[in-house]
């Protein structure tokens, strides 16, 4: 080869190095560009609550190309459930869903979210979040643990689940009856207010518990209560939706604030598909476990909601609880159609 073609093709590699270069540095500072979405959630992969976030990351990804990059982390492998707020006031997490009793933590007010019989059903829920009182009580999140909701999400319908078959009508029906659940004074409060025996006891204990006697009946979300297989030693399902739960899709004030308004618009567009999206989805699933237990032989009966919802709400209302709400919002919520 000659020095003439040896000096050519020397020039040739270079120019391709720096063609090559070129295109990886233009790559890294596109990815380094797009703003890290971080998400913590601890639902598992087939749970709704997981798959919404691929809805939320695909919307964003439609609406805002290029603007960012969103990282789902399932299980509960960045941070565990209920630590979330926390990390994202300090700003080492940017999204997740957190809960109504999260939130009364910090805003007292939010705990009329925690008792029963305020939220009727799926919409009533989403009526009374996407509305006025939404905004005031979604303003008062930001400002105490900075924090901005985005959507509301259904969790899930608890009812009462009972070893024996018995009449259900009223919250006197429930006297005696040994209810097991979740050990703090909340939710103990609401299986006094229910009528029954509130009984703490940890999880994983129930299914045993239930099986010898020790406790008389549990309540939960049916897919819960399917998932836990409760079903294989209880005989009753009694539909008394005493509580309507929700998680709330929520950014982090750092994270927001760094949004365009743009951005900002396409944040809460992604917010608002995913919870539609898992709600739609949950809604059919627990229809389809009702039936499914009907078939199984299980029992399933509705009690005079009506009733139950009254002698709740008024025990709720005597309470300490109730005297973080503000005057005047469960009228409001229960006037909402």
């Amino acid at each position: 080869m000659s020095n003439h073609s040896s000096v050519h093709v020397f020039k040739r590699r270079d120019a391709i190095k720096i063609v090559v270069g070129s295109v990886g540095a233009a790559g890294l500072a596109h990815a380094q560009s797009r703003a890290a979405l971080r998400v913590s959630t601890p639902a598992v992969p087939d749970d709704w609550h997981a798959k919404m976030w691929t809805v939320f990351k695909d919307s964003l990804d439609k609406s805002a190309p290029g603007a960012f990059d969103v990282q789902i982390n399932l299980n509960g492998t960045l941070f565990k459930q209920g630590a979330e707020p926390a990390a994202m006031a300090r700003g080492n997490l940017e999204l997740a869903a957190i809960s109504a009793f999260d939130i009364a933590k910090l805003v007292p007010e939010f705990s009329i979210f925690t008792a029963g019989y305020v939220v009727r059903d799926v919409a009533h829920q989403q009526k009374i979040f996407n509305g006025p009182i939404g905004q005031e009580m979604f303003k008062a999140v930001a400002q105490k643990m900075d924090v901005q909701v985005l959507a509301t999400a259904y969790l899930g319908t608890r009812q009462v689940n009972l070893r024996e078959a018995r009449q259900v009508r009223t919250p006197a029906d429930l006297k005696d009856i040994k209810l097991r659940m979740p050990g703090s004074k909340e939710w103990l409060f609401l299986g006094e207010a229910l009528g029954a025996k509130a009984t703490p006891l940890a999880f994983g204990e129930v299914y045993l518990a239930l099986k010898t006697g020790t406790i008389d009946g549990q309540d939960n979300p049916l897919p819960t209560v399917r998932a836990a297989k409760f079903h294989e030693v209880t005989k009753q399902l009694a539909l008394t939706s005493h509580l309507t739960d929700a998680v709330f899709i929520a950014i982090s004030a750092k994270a927001w604030a760094s949004a365009t308004p743009a951005q900002q618009t396409a944040l809460r567009k992604a917010a608002a598909e995913a919870a539609e999206f898992n709600n739609k989805n949950r809604l059919q699933e627990e229809s389809q476990i009702v039936d499914d237990f009907r078939k199984m032989g299980l029992q399933v009966t509705t009690p005079d909601v009506a009733a139950f919802r009254q002698t709740v709400q008024a025990a709720y209302l005597k309470s300490e609880m109730a005297k973080a709400w503000p005057a005047g919002l469960l009228d409001r919520i229960n006037a909402i159609k």
